[in-house]
Parts: structure tokens; sequence; C-alpha cells
């Protein structure tokens, strides 16, 4: 049985670590990232975005993910991430979702107040709990397109949880989709972080808070990928934003990445072998040790 996010949050926020959100696409990224979180006794969560429900299927994930919550202990957790089709919100939510995420940041204050609203109406009576976003983080994810960041005001921030009664507030504090983050070193306003924290008492989130490990670039490129100058948020500054009110991480990049350099590196080493099984298992080990490395990043080892 699945998880229910909101729980998960809470009690992570009273502990003072952050659970890890990792996006799923097929089968073997679920595997590395739930082969991780049973390791470590993690709790996870598990999520589905518009891009990858296009490419999967949105019931074929649902019993991906149904199936792994009900073969493992731990408590695993499934999201909409990025919800900004209301007609995607509901199906969702019909099929089983431990919560959904409506995405009005490209909105209005006012037009986001009032369908965040109307989200937490549909939710909140069938046990689902809603993650909502104020300001936005610059980037590129899928359709999620932004050239600015627009920091989240604070005094917004109290008066938008309090008018739309949304479970978990994603915030805007430097961070960026996609690889490439920043030009020169990651600067997060943690500043900002412990204003918000103090204005907001729901769980906040971090999205766009891929690390970009050095050595899973580094194999894919040395493998034939061209990346380029990537950077990530650094590791230093991610615990500095756990320790001051983040409860959920959002992470993609650094599965993409993971994934890739497995497959790289396989067909390179092997060129004859045109199994899919032995083409992919590689990438599904190197998913399993960013995840890993990331769980012990956020102080969730043990908390399932």
């Amino acid at each position: 049985m699945l998880a229910k996010t909101k729980d998960l949050l809470y009690l992570a926020q009273k502990g003072h670590y952050a659970v890890g959100h990792f996006n799923i696409n097929n089968l073997e990224t679920l595997q590395g990232i739930v082969r991780a979180a049973v390791k470590l006794n993690s709790p996870v969560i598990l999520a589905t975005s518009a891009g990858a429900i296009d490419y999967a299927g949105m019931e074929y994930l649902v019993c991906l993910v149904n199936t792994a919550a009900k073969l493992n202990k731990i408590s695993i957790a499934l999201h909409l991430d990025h919800g900004r089709d209301l007609n995607l919100i509901r199906k969702a939510i019909d099929l089983g979702y431990s919560s959904v995420m409506f995405d009005g940041s490209h909105l209005s204050f006012e037009d986001n107040i009032k369908l965040t609203k109307k989200v937490v109406s549909w939710t909140h009576a069938r046990g689902v709990s809603v993650e909502a976003e104020l300001g936005t983080i610059g980037g590129a994810e899928e359709n999620i397109i932004s050239r600015n960041i627009i920091y989240t005001d604070t005094a917004a921030a109290k008066e938008f949880v309090t008018k739309t009664g949304c479970d978990f507030l994603a915030v805007a504090i430097g961070t960026s989709h996609g690889a490439y983050k920043f030009s020169g070193k990651s600067n997060l306003n943690i500043s900002l972080l412990k204003e918000i924290r103090d204005k907001v008492k729901i769980p906040l989130v971090l999205h766009g808070a891929s690390t970009v490990p050095l050595a899973m670039v580094k194999q894919a490129e040395q493998y034939g990928a061209k990346l380029g100058h990537v950077c990530g948020v650094s590791e230093a500054q991610l615990k500095l934003a756990v320790k001051h009110g983040i409860c959920k991480v959002n992470t993609d990049t650094d599965l993409r990445i993971a994934f890739d350099a497995g497959v790289r590196k396989f067909i390179k080493e092997k060129p004859q072998d045109f199994d899919p099984r032995h083409i992919l298992a590689p990438a599904r080990d190197t998913i399993q040790k960013v995840v890993e490395d990331k769980i012990k990043l956020l102080r969730s080892v043990g908390k399932a």
C-alpha cells in the first residue's frame, strides 16, 4: 500500500531531515531508486511528470509503483510532478496517487491561489495531499521552462498557504532545473529560506535540487557524452537547505546522467552485446549509487 506523502513530510519536518523525490520513466529507473531506499531503509517519493506519463503511460507507471510498494517494507509514495493540466491531476487522484502538485507558478498570484484552492478541494476528500509552488526557478525540465528566477516572497507565501490550504509548498530560493543550474558556484538564498520557514509552518519543497555528481558526469563524457559546463547544487548548500526547513528534495537530472553513463559505458566496452537486459542493468546500478548518495545527504537513512 502506498504511503501518504503528507505523513512522510511531516515526519521529516519533525525529524529535521528530507525525503528524496525521484522522477521515474521506466522499470530500471524505479528499481534503482527502490533498491537504494530498501538498502538504506529510507522512505522515498516516486514521481511522474507529464513527460514521463506521455512516454510510459500513466497506468503502467502506477502499476510499477504499486508493485514496488507491495513488495517492499519501506514507505513509498507516488507523486504527480508539475501538474498543470487539471484533467491529468483529476486522473492521478482517481488512480490513487499519494499526492499531486498543482504548478501555478506561471500564473498571477490571484489565479494561482484560485486554482490551487480548487485542486485542494478535490484532493482532501480523497485523502490525497497537494503541493503548490510560489515563485519560479530557472532552467528547463521537459515542458517546464523559465528564463528567470523569481524568488518566493515571504509575506505572499504566508498568505498563499492560508488561503489555499495546500499541504506543502515548493519555494524558489535560487535553484534551477536541468544540469546547467549556475554559471559559477551554486548560490542558494538560505537567509530567504529561513524567513519563509518562520512564516510558513507546512513542509517546504526544493525543486531543481540535483547535485550533478562529477563522477557520473566524467563517466558519461569518457564514453561519448558531450555535456559541457554542468553545475548542480553543492552538497554543502543542500545540507543547509534541509537544516533550515526543506523537507522534500526533487531529483531528476542526476538520474538521467547516471542512466546515460551506465548505458554508454556498457555499449562502449561490449559492442557485440545487443541484449537490452544487459545494456540497461548497469544503468539501474548507477542510478542506485546516485540515489544512495542522495539519501545519505538528506539524512533519511533508517527513517522508513
